[in-house]
């Protein structure tokens, strides 16, 4: 079989299974490429907005494809994932057998026009195709369980898009062992993230409204950013659905943690206790260390008070914003 039948072709427009290339990504320029992932939801997206993605919120992904000029945080991690992608479909050929093709394509399906894919490889004689990862060792456990959730909802994204019946995914897992899984294509879960995918893009991105808080850390510095002085007034916040009940909730989960801290602190102490002046300990296959260690610091107090006009040539104010709920 020949690429032909795998990528169907006329004098307009290329496809993929039930998909339409809508850009040729073969020679294309990543800036290019980067302008085009800002037009629709793309397969890394999909987790973001699911809440699945371990590396970025949906707040990040809202700021991301606001961006006039979108630009790539380059890392050697990335690097070294597309640099691989080859080899791990060449593993994937030799340990199955099946046969892989490139589409060099952005993809996109009438029934979704919020949903871009841009997909590894396409399967020889399948619909389906192939995506190719490459992680660290310590993630070797999670892939021997299973699919990693928000790669998953990757591959769903993409079955979406190019009506593929099912697709495999592959891992080099620090460079010494490889393990490949078949997701099968579940129309329940594929309902539902084109839905909130078509929620995201209609409402967050083309009317312009904030995703809604979600409790990670991207979400509170976006908050601190956005609003970095108060201006003294104060304000009946009747737009917070059910306050008192959630202070009440916030009160218990303080305390909560206050005692959850506590017990954390006694097992520490408990074993410090018995390690003594000991380095390393062992506890069945677990290890602990408690290691000395030296830094330098700055005695600001007698700095003060033996050359003030040095520590008010080099003084800097800066100001924040301190959040308390009261009792």
């Amino acid at each position: 079989m020949n690429d032909v039948a795998i990528l169907s072709q006329d004098k307009k427009t290329r496809k993929y299974l039930e998909s339409k290339v809508i850009a040729d990504t073969k020679y294309m320029p990543k800036e290019e490429w980067l302008k085009h992932r800002q037009a629709g939801i793309g397969g890394s997206d999909a987790s973001c907005i699911a809440g699945l993605n371990p590396w970025k919120s949906s707040i990040q992904l809202y700021m991301d494809k606001k961006q006039d000029n979108p630009q790539e945080i380059k890392s050697l991690r990335m690097e070294l994932g597309n640099r691989l992608e080859g080899l791990v479909a060449e593993l994937f050929t030799e340990e199955t057998g099946l046969k892989v093709r490139n589409v060099n394509g952005i993809l996109k399906n009438e029934k979704y026009p919020f949903a871009l894919a841009n997909i590894d490889r396409a399967i020889v004689g399948e619909k389906a195709f192939l995506e190719c990862k490459t992680t660290n060792s310590y993630a070797l456990k999670e892939w021997e369980e299973g699919v990693p959730a928000y790669y998953e909802i990757q591959c769903l994204h993409y079955m979406a898009i190019t009506g593929a019946t099912h697709c495999y995914i592959a891992a080099l897992i620090g460079n010494s062992d490889f393990i490949w899984h078949k997701i099968e294509r579940d129309e329940e879960t594929i309902d539902y993230l084109m839905q909130i995918e078509k929620d995201f893009w209609e409402n967050n991105i083309l009317k312009d409204e904030v995703p809604l808080p979600d409790g990670s850390d991207a979400y509170s510095e976006y908050l601190k950013e956005k609003y970095k002085k108060s201006n003294g007034q104060e304000i009946e916040l009747h737009l917070l659905e059910d306050g008192p009940g959630k202070l009440l909730r916030y009160d218990e989960i303080v305390s909560d943690i206050k005692a959850l801290e506590s017990e954390k602190k006694l097992i520490e102490q408990e074993i410090q206790f018995y390690m003594e002046e000991f380095e390393v300990a062992k506890v069945g296959e677990r290890k602990i260390t408690w290691k000395t260690s030296t830094r330098n610091t700055i005695d600001s107090k007698r700095l003060k008070k033996e050359m003030p006009e040095i520590v008010e040539q080099f003084m800097k104010t800066s100001s924040s914003r301190t959040f308390r709920i009261g009792k």
